[in-house]
């Protein structure tokens, strides 16, 4: 582990030991692997040394446009894509959709200066599981890539209560007209999806942000056991993220 971290540029403070659950992924013997695209180069070099500085993630690469992504896309597994929408060559979406073709079971977050709804969405729908903006503060880059790895998500504070804000307003609106206030019938889920109890229980832990080793300490069973059923969940419903697959279960009245 000392060989990866020579050559540290000035100012990086060489590492500490860190206290890290075993049943966590991102072990000093196997850390979470990164692939950075970015094509602003301070925020790219900001965002690199923080991931550096911790030692459960191994940064493999950086990239600065679509074109390079793809390349990196090619020669690396991660575990984690970090990727900015706003490239010199074009949307990161593109880059986005070729890593859930290239490695399905890897985490994307975005990281950009778009904050709109629509961009914010779009790339959930297409399976990113964290969305940072650029300009926020109290967030840290190498936190949120051990929580999406870890079953959980990474979203700003500001923009996670924007969009709490939004689907208050939206339950709002789909309650008015009844004015004995109850809500509407769930909708009928499509694709013919049907979840087992545990599976509907489990996403509910997932929609409320618990990650795997919660949920299986409150079930009374293993991480992993959790996790055979969220890929069974995302098999179903035809999902490749928990966010995608909470969305679904949501709109479709499944929890």
């Amino acid at each position: 582990m000392a060989d990866r971290r020579s050559g540290y540029a000035a100012g990086v403070c060489v590492p500490t030991a860190m206290p890290w659950p075993d049943f966590l992924t991102g072990q000093e013997t196997a850390p979470v692997r990164v692939l950075l695209i970015d094509d602003d180069e301070f925020v790219r070099r900001v965002i690199a040394q923080e991931l550096l500085s911790d030692m459960r993630i191994q940064l493999e690469g950086q990239a600065d446009s679509i074109r390079e992504g793809r390349k990196l896309l090619a020669r690396h597994e991660f575990d984690v894509l970090m990727v900015d929408l706003r490239l010199s060559d074009g949307m990161g979406f593109e880059l986005i959709s070729e890593a859930r073709s290239h490695q399905s079971n890897g985490e994307i977050i975005v990281i950009s200066a778009l904050e709109d709804d629509s961009h914010v969405l779009r790339a959930f729908e297409l399976g990113a599981t964290g969305y940072l903006l650029k300009n926020a503060w109290l967030q840290s880059f190498a936190e949120a890539v051990l929580h999406v790895v870890n079953g959980g998500a990474a979203i700003t504070p500001r923009l996670a209560r924007r969009l709490l804000h939004r689907l208050n307003n939206n339950h709002r609106h789909a309650h008015q007209g009844d004015p004995a206030g109850h809500a509407p019938p769930p909708r009928q889920p499509g694709r013919d999806a049907t979840l087992t109890p545990r599976e509907s229980e489990i996403l509910r832990f997932v929609a409320c942000g618990y990650v795997s080793a919660e949920i299986g300490e409150r079930l009374g069973i293993t991480w992993q056991t959790v996790n055979v059923h969220i890929k069974s969940i995302y098999k179903k419903l035809h999902v490749h993220s928990r966010a995608q697959a909470v969305n679904f279960a949501v709109h479709t009245g499944l929890i």
